[in-house]
């Protein structure tokens, strides 16, 4: 395979609050060692998840294993389903939010 750059449609706030959730989850389990940064871990969990990319391309884009890849979406939607709100809370919002 061949890796290639390419435009995600996502803004530039939305992968950086993931990093940072995800560096604070780093800081609070102390791995050892991880491939990509923080900010790569967001990007790679959001390009398959907004592209529906495989994670086999995923993985080659960000020169990672598979599992690895596989691992790191995993980890960015666990932390991001963490932060999201319940389906009581949601409904509350919507009314109150004019949609």
């Amino acid at each position: 395979m061949v890796p290639y750059r390419a435009m995600l449609d996502v803004p530039y706030e939305v992968v950086e609050h993931a990093s940072r959730l995800i560096h604070a989850r780093r800081c609070e389990r102390k791995p050892r060692w991880r491939r990509l940064s923080c900010f790569r871990q967001a990007l790679l969990a959001l390009v398959h998840l907004r592209k529906n990319e495989t994670l086999a391309r995923a993985a080659a884009g960000f020169d990672v294993s598979t599992a690895t890849a596989g691992r790191y979406v995993t980890e960015t939607v666990e932390i991001l389903a963490e932060r999201a709100p319940d389906l009581r809370t949601a409904l509350r919002i919507l009314p109150a939010a004019g949609l």
